[in-house]
């Protein structure tokens, strides 16, 4: 009976203080693993998400400024202040005026039409350029340069413009971090219309 007893105590005898510090500690790290696995994961997705929306809407300005400008048929102006930049054209087969406005401030563009509202193509636009080129452009076996839209003296003169070049970088920072998505468009148009 003794035997029995001693046989009983030592198969219900419990886990030593070693083994459950060993066993807490690979616990927590698989906790730590899986929270850090979890957190990259949920980061990268938004990250994703917001890369994809900027791109969904430079997409969308990218293919409301060409129908205008391809349309059009003479630049009037080009107009860089502190914080607004403004490109003005005109549609003479439609009789519409054409502006597009960047405002550096609210990081938008805006596109206004005669007879129409003033709508806003883009957002959280860091950064917006236009370049005005001439008709013929030089091409040698390597390259191929636009010539600015000046006249004789150097003066930028819109009406001599027959290319448009447009570029954006438009960016949001991601759930409050360092990490920043951004977009980056660039392209070149030529005005269809122009005489």
């Amino acid at each position: 009976m003794i035997f029995r007893r001693r046989f009983i105590r030592s198969r219900c005898s419990g886990f030593t203080i070693t083994e459950i510090m060993v066993a807490s500690t690979v616990g927590m790290m698989v906790l730590a693993a899986v929270g850090f696995m979890s957190l990259y994961g949920s980061r990268s997705s938004v990250a994703v998400v917001n890369y994809t929306d900027l791109e969904a809407k430079s997409r969308y300005a990218l293919d409301v400024i060409s129908r205008e400008l391809r349309q059009g048929s003479k630049v009037l102006s080009y107009q860089t202040n502190a914080n607004l930049k403004t490109l003005s054209l005109t549609n003479a087969d439609q009789a519409v005026g054409v502006d597009l406005t960047y405002d550096a401030t609210a990081k938008t563009l805006a596109l206004s039409k005669t007879g129409l509202s003033t709508a806003t193509i883009l957002s959280e636009c860091e950064r917006w350029d236009c370049g005005l080129y001439q008709r013929t452009p030089l091409v040698t076996s390597t390259n191929v340069v636009y010539y600015p839209a000046t006249n004789s003296s150097g003066t930028l003169t819109p009406s001599l413009c027959k290319l448009v070049n447009l570029s954006w970088k438009c960016s949001r920072v991601v759930v409050g971090h360092n990490m920043t998505t951004e977009s980056v468009q660039a392209a070149q148009f030529v005005l269809r219309n122009k005489q």
